[in-house]
């Protein structure tokens, strides 16, 4: 597996979505690199063209590539796991129950496998029943810490903390990042992240002691014409990041 330089030795990795190869490249270049990029395997009819196109994402971006679900669709759990098996990407996204078929699939420990855990409503408490069947049960709610040692035990690198709603949420999202903090686990603020909230939502990871953070910002830096992510933005947030870590 090709590393992007940067990934494993900054503490913060932006993640965000590409529309189109080209975009993919801008993205990555925007961001100095430090940057995994976003491919969703929703946008695609079947396994192999979403192989074979994400292939081409991957190399212009020296494997910078990030697997997506889709809005965290638990349904495309089974398909990401079977294109990351392929592709051997930098960085995968799943849902809590799908974090250790990838991890297996993959068969090494260097991609960054993240699992998708929610608000709960419940400070210090995370929604961890985000699969494809489990999301149609009761919810599976569970103290962090739980959370955490469950995803260690099934390889994963990191959570997923989604729908965040922005700052909705902002109470809970400090428990989360405290809790990964104290148990040496990574955190991946997901959803509704723009321009004017991502520097608070960072430094509280960053006060807190997290060790690496991914902040995924999407659909507020995504140019409504094209369906392409802004360059300008991303290097707005690169600018926010250094910021924040000097």
């Amino acid at each position: 597996m090709t590393l992007s330089p940067n990934f494993y030795h900054q503490r913060v990795c932006l993640n965000v979505l590409a529309g189109s190869h080209k975009n993919a490249k801008d993205i990555y270049e925007a961001a100095e690199t430090y940057v995994v990029v976003g491919v969703l395997s929703k946008n695609y009819p079947d396994l192999d063209s979403a192989i074979a196109d994400m292939r081409i994402y991957a190399q212009e971006t020296h494997n910078a590539l990030s697997v997506g679900l889709g809005a965290g669709d638990p349904n495309q759990s089974t398909m990401v796991s079977l294109i990351s098996k392929e592709l051997q990407p930098q960085h995968v996204n799943q849902v809590f129950t799908g974090a250790p078929i990838s991890r297996a699939l993959l068969g090494q420990n260097e991609t960054f496998v993240n699992a998708l855990v929610s608000p709960s409503g419940t400070v210090g408490m995370v929604k961890i029943s985000t699969g494809p069947l489990s999301s149609q049960a009761p919810d599976g709610i569970v103290p962090i810490e739980t959370a955490i040692m469950m995803l260690k035990d099934m390889g994963a690198s990191s959570i997923k903390f989604f729908n965040m709603k922005g700052l909705a949420h902002i109470e809970e999202y400090k428990a989360v990042a405290e809790a990964c903090a104290k148990f040496d686990f990574s955190l991946e603020p997901t959803g509704g992240i723009d321009l004017e909230n991502f520097s608070q939502i960072l430094q509280i990871a960053l006060d807190a002691g997290v060790k690496k953070i991914i902040p995924h910002i999407y659909s507020s830096i995504i140019d409504k014409d094209s369906g392409e992510t802004r360059p300008d933005d991303v290097r707005k947030l690169l600018s926010m990041v250094k910021q924040a870590l000097a």
